[in-house]
């Protein structure tokens, strides 16, 4: 057993599963933090309306002078910050912390998720079902590649577009408007098409039931249709969709992969779903948490997906008292230079290596916040830390 090994079994003893954390802490939030909060609905529905005026707007911009066009802009931008909250308040909504009726939260959730390409019964199960469950380990679907999975397209797209340390910035530009649309494409292929786990182009294949197939199908079928309605309505004007329909969704979809690449691909792997090990959260702008529902407390959220977004500060407050120097916290900016400063291959569950396999790079060592505030209080850290 060489020491990488060692040191991966020394790691593992000291994980807690995610079912301690939430026995522990359950008791010690107040139990509105568990009711339904239909404001979120609220939000969604904003959000909603925010796109449709916009596409409204753009479908008089035949009849703007041509140098007002760039007035859109500000518009489109919003859009796009729409698209990021339409997944966030989507992704609380299907985590049933917004309603408990199920045929309200189908419904909102399927528009919510329409313009992320995203069938309603495909994320419940990509998503709440297999990555949260499964969160950094072999078998979740949103890990990175294993350098001894075949290079196939799906794996060489990913090399292409990820932050790493030997992404390319076109490459990259072009992954952050697009990659969300690869994964959805690499997933919903492997589940419609072949259903099995031995689908090799996806990071960790799983399956469905018939019941979730056919309903994934016909959501898709649905989802194309509005997409094709909105189109439509915009007259397959080249200048009105560029403006209000690709432009808004390249800056959501870029928002959205800034927030995801940032959860876990930092991290180590493990076959015990430990959220401070497995996940970080991040500090960004208060007005950004504000906008964005609290995503960037990524780790209390695994901890508690189903607790309203608003109470993730208490969660994290809860994690530091009870569990000292565990939670992992870094700025958002920092976590993005990590990134790009490591390769984003496993080699093994605590090594990065490139798609030649031919570098080892350990996995960052993420500050915790007790590190953070020890190091504000001028304390030096133990040797250890």
């Amino acid at each position: 057993m060489n020491s990488q090994q060692l040191m991966s079994r020394s790691e593992e003893e000291l994980m807690i599963p995610h079912a301690e954390y939430a026995k522990k802490l359950r008791p010690l939030l107040p139990s509105e933090a568990f009711a339904p909060d239909p404001g979120k609905l609220v939000i969604l529905s904003i959000n909603l309306g925010i796109m449709i005026l916009g596409w409204a707007i753009a479908s008089t911009l035949d009849r703007w002078p041509v140098f007002w066009v760039g007035l859109y802009l500000p518009i489109a931008l919003i859009m796009g910050n729409s698209i990021i909250v339409l997944l966030f308040s989507s992704h609380n909504l299907m985590h049933g912390s917004v309603i408990k009726n199920k045929r309200v939260m189908y419904l909102m959730g399927f528009l919510g998720l329409t313009l992320l390409w995203m069938p309603p019964t495909m994320w419940k199960a990509v998503h709440n079902r297999e990555h949260h469950n499964k969160t950094n380990s072999m078998n979740d679907p949103d890990r990175n590649y294993l350098e001894g999975q075949p290079k196939n397209w799906g794996k060489w797209i990913q090399n292409l577009f990820v932050p790493s340390a030997e992404v390319h910035p076109l490459w990259l530009a072009v992954g952050m408007t697009s990659a969300w649309g690869v994964h959805n494409f690499r997933n919903i292929t492997s589940v419609l098409f072949f259903n099995a786990k031995s689908v090799d182009y996806v990071p960790a294949a799983f399956t469905i039931t018939p019941k979730e197939r056919r309903a994934i199908a016909w959501e898709l079928v649905a989802i194309a249709a509005i997409h094709l309605t909105i189109m439509f309505s915009l007259h397959f004007d080249p200048i009105k969709l560029l403006l209000s329909y690709f432009l808004p969704i390249a800056i959501g979809y870029a928002g959205v992969m800034f927030y995801i690449y940032t959860n876990h691909m930092v991290s180590p792997m493990s076959s015990v779903n430990d959220p401070t090990f497995n996940s970080l959260s991040i500090r960004v702008p208060k007005f950004f948490d504000w906008l964005h529902l609290n995503f960037s407390y990524h780790t209390e959220h695994h901890i508690f997906p189903n607790i309203n977004s608003d109470y993730y500060p208490r969660v994290r407050e809860l994690l530091e008292l009870h569990y000292p120097g565990r939670l992992k916290l870094i700025d958002g900016t920092e976590a993005w230079r990590l990134l790009l400063q490591t390769p984003r291959h496993y080699k093994d569950e605590n090594t990065f290596t490139d798609w030649s396999g031919e570098k080892s790079v350990p996995c960052p060592v993420i500050p915790t916040s007790c590190t953070i505030l020890n190091n504000r209080r001028g304390i030096n850290p133990p040797p250890h830390s």
